[in-house]
């Protein structure tokens, strides 16, 4: 009896010390970034006394995906973000309702700390692919107007060949009664989104339409009638990348309309949305050299037209993703070291670009296949001058970026950057004085 009961003992640690060949398979990938920014001006104001002084720091970020692959077309995703912070500087406070984080499911607090941006299943089926959980939403097309933002969805997708269709769910906003939310009287103040999306890939390129209905009815039922409304609108986005010998072409376009306010009494003025936005970027590459351009419009809101509004909407925007400058309408610098204020609240340089005419320049050399140096100049101006706004002119900026690949894990940036800072942020007064402003900036980031 021992003896048997020592050979099921024996397969028995057999098997648990081969349980690996049961278990789940699980992949790491990520990256890492530790950056130094110097910035001579934090207001762009001159002779008030309170001119914003300079700034210089360093932060970093530890961004790891695990995938748990249970078997070859099942598996679950999740992304995190660790130690975003700046080296021994101030720590976001714990407060209610907690700091968000623009590009995070979680708060800014938690993202100082571990913050998980990802959660989802993957599931690859003779039907199509469905992912449903916590990713990215705001992602389509060219980097323009993208902003990954973390949101619960529901999706599906299909390949067909060169055709690859696409069905969302996004959950943006829920305000339903629950254990946190005992406040809710109402059941539906949710903000949500409903996408398709069809592409088409060929050898040299790829095309694409996305088409969604928004629907925000977080501000029905207020009890202040003048705040008591709901909006119901729509957006087109077609895209298009290809390469046509030497020169890489990519192109978007959004329009959305339709209902931004619809008021449900007879107090408040309804307001309709109307906004366009486009960009094309050419890059000619010549192996060690390379020049291109960029064009982006995105339409601003007319003052004189408080029942429309034909721009500077949050969803209407540049995008958090896409940076096309070191100081202007840059994500990374917002982020770290906060907008740069005119003479009036409206007149910010802040992450995401809006109400703007931008065109930019540049080109670039590789003495060395590692080495890769770009120059750029660049010009943007407002589309529409908000009330109390006397000049459209954003301003010249200048900007120099080095990057070398020290590994094929591992990079080093250094640039700089000089903004003429355009007569915009003068606000209402032309007395108003103004700084010009530049920026330096070292990164090191490796990737696994």
């Amino acid at each position: 009896m021992k003896r048997f009961w020592l050979v099921m003992l024996s397969l028995g640690l057999v098997l648990a010390f081969s349980a690996q060949a049961f278990a789940v398979d699980v992949k790491f990938s990520g990256d890492f970034y530790v950056a130094g920014m110097y910035l001579d001006k934090t207001t762009v104001l001159k002779d008030t006394g309170v001119d914003g002084p300079s700034t210089a720091f360093y932060y970093q970020r530890l961004r790891i995906q695990t995938d748990f692959v249970v078997s070859p077309g099942l598996k679950v995703v999740t992304r995190m973000d660790v130690m975003k912070r700046i080296w021994g500087g101030n720590r976001a406070t714990i407060a209610t309702p907690a700091a968000a984080d623009s590009q995070s499911a979680e708060t800014r607090f938690e993202n100082e700390n571990i913050a998980f941006d990802h959660a989802y299943i993957q599931y690859s089926s003779p039907i199509g692919t469905f992912k449903v959980g916590y990713m990215d939403d705001l992602v389509w097309g060219t980097a323009f107007n993208d902003s990954a933002l973390p949101r619960g969805v529901l999706a599906w997708n299909k390949e067909m060949g060169p055709w690859n269709f696409i069905v969302k769910v996004i959950k943006a906003t829920d305000n339903s009664y629950t254990a946190i939310n005992t406040t809710a009287t109402n059941a539906d103040l949710d903000n949500d989104k409903y996408a398709a999306a069809v592409k088409y890939t060929w050898t040299s390129g790829e095309a694409g339409l996305l088409a969604a209905m928004y629907r925000d009815a977080t501000k029905r039922n207020t009890g202040v009638p003048a705040n008591d409304y709901f909006g119901q609108f729509y957006g087109l986005l077609p895209y298009a990348k290809a390469q046509i010998g030497p020169v890489k072409v990519q192109t978007e376009l959004y329009y959305l309309w339709g209902d931004l306010k619809k008021y449900e009494s007879a107090v408040g003025t309804d307001v309709k949305m109307a906004n366009l936005g486009v960009f094309v970027d050419a890059v000619a590459d010549f192996n060690m050299f390379y020049v291109g351009g960029t064009f982006a419009y995105i339409s601003g809101d007319d003052p004189g037209t408080p029942d429309k509004q034909e721009g500077s909407s949050p969803l209407v925007n540049g995008g958090l993703d896409w940076n096309p400058c070191l100081i202007m309408f840059n994500n990374d610098r917002t982020y770290w070291a906060g907008t740069i204020p005119g003479y009036a609240s409206a007149v910010a340089n802040s992450s995401a670009m809006n109400n703007a005419w931008f065109f930019q320049g540049k080109a670039g050399v590789r003495p060395v296949a590692a080495l890769d140096i770009m120059a750029s100049v660049s010009y943007a101006n407002a589309d529409k001058k908000p009330a109390g706004v006397l000049y459209n002119a954003y301003g010249w900026e200048v900007d120099l970026t080095g990057t070398y690949k020290i590994t094929n894990n591992l990079s080093y940036m250094l640039g700089a950057s000089y903004w003429f800072v355009g007569d915009y942020y003068k606000g209402a007064s032309d007395a108003n004085q103004l700084n010009n402003d530049y920026m330096l900036i070292n990164k090191l980031t490796l990737t696994f």
